[in-house]
């Protein structure tokens, strides 16, 4: 660690902090079928949800289809009314105060648009606690690929060797295991707790409160201690 870096959390924001992801699952269900795409699930969405919006549709359709940005304009418009519903995971803002009080700095990195922090920021009551935040704006390639991550955290001077990555995706522990950070998943996104250690998750805690019950003794305990 340089004089300059600090220990840090690099937090996922969507089924990670905010119960979004089966809203997220409607909407791109919808969408797809909006766009001819009534053999895509909603099974398949939820599998997909954490990959950036522009691979999602590729992951899901082949990264040929000529209508992939069709697709997710249709999908951010059926997410738009979807928004009044979203709600945090209860004592997500006691977590992320957890964090600071441990001296870590809480950075979010999500592979949405700058415009999303807007609402997500208030919505995880984070205003006061978060330090920064990294979105797929900022890098070529979103989740699963490492860039976001290794960016967020170059981006906000945290120690590569004192720096944990919470998500709840399986894409979230790709990235974080090929940006070469540790990771806590969360399964309250929808994914088993035997898939993401499967993965690579190094813990695997139920949500924000689980592992606010058990910070101390967590990952995010470890790098705070140094």
């Amino acid at each position: 660690m340089t004089q300059d870096q600090r220990p840090g959390v690099l937090l996922d924001v969507d089924g990670t902090l905010l119960d979004t992801n089966y809203l997220q699952v409607l909407a791109w269900w919808q969408a797809f079928r909006d766009t001819g795409h009534e053999d895509v699930s909603m099974a398949d969405c939820h599998r997909a949800i954490g990959i950036a919006s522009e691979e999602l549709v590729h992951h899901l359709i082949g990264d040929d289809a000529p209508d992939a940005e069709e697709v997710s304009e249709a999908k951010d418009r059926r997410y738009e009314p979807l928004r009044e519903l979203v709600a945090a995971f209860p004592r997500v803002d006691e977590l992320l105060t957890a964090c600071r009080e441990r001296g870590l700095a809480v950075v979010l990195a999500t592979s949405g648009e700058d415009s999303d922090l807007e609402w997500m920021v208030p919505a995880i009551g984070g205003e006061d606690v978060v330090d920064g935040s990294t979105t797929s704006a900022d890098v070529e390639s979103a989740k699963p690929a490492p860039d976001l991550l290794r960016t967020a955290a170059e981006q906000h001077g945290l120690d590569p060797d004192r720096t944990v990555a919470v998500g709840d995706t399986v894409w979230d522990v790709r990235a974080a295991r090929a940006a070469g950070f540790p990771c806590i998943a969360l399964t309250c996104g929808g994914i088993s707790r035997q898939e993401l250690l499967e993965e690579g998750a190094d813990e695997v805690y139920d949500d924000p409160a689980d592992l606010l019950a058990h910070l101390d003794g967590s990952l995010v305990g470890k790098v705070a201690r140094g």
